[in-house]
């Protein structure tokens, strides 16, 4: 195997696989990326078991091969390197060479036949989604991530949904970790084809998938054998679902007798900030006082103070009190990005639902807390 590659070219790419590379498995193989020179162009593989990528990229090939080499030190041989053309060469007993005349790396390999088979997806029916839109929604879900101690699978996944109506098509995603829902979808352009469908996509999967989308273009999205696939250009991603049921999430947001409030974004979101202040993981809730066209925040912690703080806000119903963790309002505030915000509140037991006064895409619930 031979071949001369640009580094711009791949550099960017053995940055994203870090994620999957790095991780622990029952293979040490898998802490390698795969190399492999073909006509005009070599693909490179990583996987984590769970998560599949693999990408073709334009060379000058010489000579055709399969390496496996370490991920890590060959990112960092490709990021350090003085010059843009770099040159690597297959050598006898699984070596590699790396570099050119000045420079000149031999670096030992793994056997490529052990590297895992990655999955083959044929006659895929794809769903075309603005790549920004799609980035946008799974950052946003992110918020909410899982505990890696908790063996519930709706707990560290997140509900992917395609919902097909007469009246639109969408893609939505839902994530909870018991005591939050955030909810963000879009709407898809009619397209062939597209039938409702709900699966669970394991939350640190998808935080590696995020990297490889771009802020521009679209990106093909399907579901195929028990995978999530992402197809943009001459790259793939695949992800393993996850096995589980998702709670019921419509009750919560299908509810009546609820009181509704709107604030200034940007004012509440400040407020909040300063009220979490003294929050420790023992002391993490703050009462919350609504009133007429009032909302006033309290935290108290016995090992460190308290603090109070009053908003003017639009309410026009019965004063209620309802203890919550402000951290989770200003986490959910933070993805919003209308000026003015609604928060729907019923009583001390209901989660209270916020979003954008205009902006719909995205929908924050939280429960409050016990006192």
């Amino acid at each position: 195997m031979q071949f001369t590659i640009h580094k711009p070219r791949i550099l960017n790419v053995l940055q994203k696989m870090q994620g999957l590379t790095g991780r622990s498995t029952s293979l040490d193989i898998t802490r390698n990326v795969l190399i492999t020179a073909g006509a005009e162009k070599i693909t490179m593989a990583a996987t984590d078991l769970e998560t599949g990528f693999e990408g073709s990229y334009s060379a000058t090939v010489q000579s055709e091969g399969v390496v496996a080499i370490n991920a890590r030190k060959l990112l960092e041989i490709v990021r350090d390197f003085p010059d843009d053309d770099i040159h690597f060469g297959e050598l006898e007993n699984q070596w590699v060479e790396i570099g050119n005349d000045k420079v000149h790396y031999q670096i030992v390999c793994a056997n490529a036949l052990d590297f895992p088979e990655l999955q083959r997806f044929e006659d895929v029916t794809y769903l075309n989604i603005d790549s920004s839109a799609l980035k946008k929604m799974i950052e946003r879900i992110l918020m909410i991530s899982g505990d890696p101690n908790d063996g519930r699978a709706h707990i560290n996944s997140v509900l992917f949904e395609k919902i097909s109506t007469e009246e639109k098509n969408l893609i939505r995603m839902v994530s909870t970790d018991g005591s939050r829902l955030a909810l963000t979808e879009a709407i898809i352009d009619e397209q062939p084809e597209f039938v409702g469908e709900s699966v669970l996509v394991p939350k640190k999967e998808l935080n590696e998938v995020v990297k490889f989308l771009s802020p521009e273009g679209s990106v093909k999205v399907s579901i195929k054998n028990n995978y999530l696939i992402f197809r943009k250009d001459s790259e793939v991603i695949s992800v393993r679902l996850a096995e589980g049921k998702f709670p019921d999430y419509q009750q919560i947001l299908n509810r009546e007798g609820d009181n509704c409030l709107k604030a200034k974004r940007q004012s509440l979101l400040m407020m909040l900030k300063r009220m979490s202040i003294l929050s420790t993981d023992d002391y993490k809730g703050a009462i919350f006082s609504f009133s007429q066209n009032q909302l006033k925040v309290t935290t108290t912690n016995p090992e460190i103070g308290e603090s109070k703080e009053d908003l003017e806000i639009e309410f026009d119903s019965e004063p209620i009190e309802i203890s919550f963790n402000p951290k989770y309002f200003v986490e959910s505030l933070t993805e919003i990005e209308d000026e003015t915000v609604i928060a729907k509140i019923v009583d001390y037991e209901k989660p209270c639902l916020l979003q954008g006064e205009n902006d719909k895409t995205f929908l924050s619930a939280i429960m409050p807390m016990r006192t």
